[in-house]
């Protein structure tokens, strides 16, 4: 990859809908050269998909909680999570807790509803999200600069 692959990432990232023809355009390339590169990176994998940013607010859910669980049950509480609709993304971590999960409910009330189904997995330690001063950065800068000066003598 090089930094015009980054750079078509990044304009990717930002607005995954940009016509090839616009992003062609920004970078100074041809738009069917960038839709080769983008093809070729869809290709590799770097590419895994497209996305829409949802605003869960809008939807009626202004309830974020980070929820910390340990368990001894793991394939059980994995499928329990992943069946249901409050959680949205589970991480296995190291520590002491097994799990964080980001929960998103509409109230409080409804949180605590799922902590209480949470129960019989184990224990948990609940962090309520009070803002979100930015999510899904994209960490993509541009690639490692190669070395080309000479080492350093040692004398």
């Amino acid at each position: 990859m090089d930094q015009v692959d980054y750079k078509i990432l990044s304009l990717l990232h930002e607005n995954s809908r940009i016509p090839m023809a616009e992003l062609g355009r920004i970078i100074g390339m041809t738009q069917p050269a960038v839709k080769e590169r983008v093809r070729k990176l869809e290709e590799q994998g770097v590419i895994t998909g497209y996305h829409a940013a949802i605003s869960m607010p809008k939807l009626g859910k202004n309830t974020t909680a980070f929820v910390m669980f340990r368990t001894k049950k793991c394939a059980a509480f994995v499928e329990f999570c992943r069946q249901s609709p409050e959680v949205t993304d589970m991480y296995r971590i190291s520590g002491e807790y097994n799990y964080m999960l980001k929960v998103v409910t509409a109230t409080t009330e409804e949180l605590v509803d799922f902590s209480e189904r949470c129960g019989d997995f184990g224990y948990s330690y609940t962090l309520m999200m009070l803002t979100a001063p930015f999510e899904q950065k994209m960490m993509i800068c541009e690639p490692p600069i190669a070395e080309t000066a000479e080492p350093l003598s040692s004398n």
